[in-house]
């Protein structure tokens, strides 16, 4: 018998109502420990080998498709192929869930960083989604095409977040629709959540009593950003508001028992967060078996 070399599509689903929500893993990408600000590398690092992770830091990274409605929305993009080998599988794992990027009718963004938007367009510019409405925040979509703002920036941002995402959200120009909150696809609300960049927002699932709330960049390391979300990020545009935001978002989901998915979860993505003395701890959902 042959050995398995590489996982079983990375593919998961979980119903919200009338509403399904899957996750669809887009890889992962390894990273410098140097990005994790506002507290000691050194300090960093044990935090990660006491929760049995990677030195350094490996981020998950995923795409939530939401079918509502006899609707398709697809939340976030991806690496697409501007990246690490180890991201960029949505299509890879759109095509074994059988579902056609043609048949996706709305992409609902978080924010324009790299690898959130980088799976928009292909290398000739040409939308990947060909019949896709783009969807984000309007601060967001305004702070990626301020020259201003791009000016500021060191060299390497100018070129992978302004200039790409710049180039991604082009072929979208005459189907992109800009929010500032409030329902945005059938039984989906997007939530405003500043500070990771300017129009970073989240997006709650709710339908039949049920709620899911995908909140984006909240976190990036879970096992250090939740016992400590204090700590924030050097991709951060403003990480006191991000850190700020992140405090908020916490307090509201541990509170209400919210059921959270996150991008840079490790795979399928859904969580609780509890009260812990000060803090706060994570609590994984596991697989849902029952559709």
């Amino acid at each position: 018998m042959a050995i398995p070399e590489k996982q079983v599509p990375a593919v998961h689903h979980r119903r919200i109502g009338d509403i399904v929500v899957s996750t669809v893993s887009d890889g992962y990408l390894d990273g410098s420990m140097a990005v994790i600000q506002n507290i000691p590398e050194a300090a960093a690092a044990q935090m990660l080998r006491d929760a049995f992770r990677p030195v350094p830091r490996r981020t998950a990274v995923n795409c939530f498709l939401i079918r509502s409605g006899g609707r398709t929305a697809l939340v976030d993009t991806g690496c697409g192929t501007h990246m690490a080998a180890t991201g960029g599988k949505l299509f890879e794992n759109l095509a074994a869930l059988g579902v056609a990027p043609a048949a996706i009718d709305t992409v609902l963004l978080t924010h324009m960083h790299p690898d959130h938007s980088n799976g928009l367009a292909d290398a000739a510019g040409e939308a990947l989604f060909p019949q896709a409405e783009l969807v984000l925040h309007r601060d967001e979509l305004a702070f990626w095409h301020d020259d201003a703002a791009m000016a500021r920036a060191d060299e390497t941002s100018r070129q992978r977040n302004f200039q790409a995402g710049r180039t991604q959200v082009a072929p979208y120009r005459s189907r992109t629709r800009t929010h500032a909150g409030g329902e945005v696809f059938p039984g989906v609300t997007a939530m405003p959540f500043p500070g990771h960049t300017p129009g970073h927002s989240g997006y709650m699932i709710a339908s039949g009593g049920e709620s899911l709330l995908i909140w984006g960049d909240i976190i990036h390391v879970p096992e250090i950003q939740i016992p400590r979300p204090e700590v924030t990020m050097a991709f951060d545009i403003d990480p006191a508001q991000a850190a700020a935001t992140r405090r908020r978002v916490f307090d509201m989901v541990a509170r209400d028992g919210q059921a959270v998915a996150g991008m840079h979860m490790h795979f399928p993505g859904f969580l609780h967060l509890v009260r812990h003395g000060e803090g706060y701890a994570m609590v994984n959902d596991g697989w849902y078996p029952a559709m």
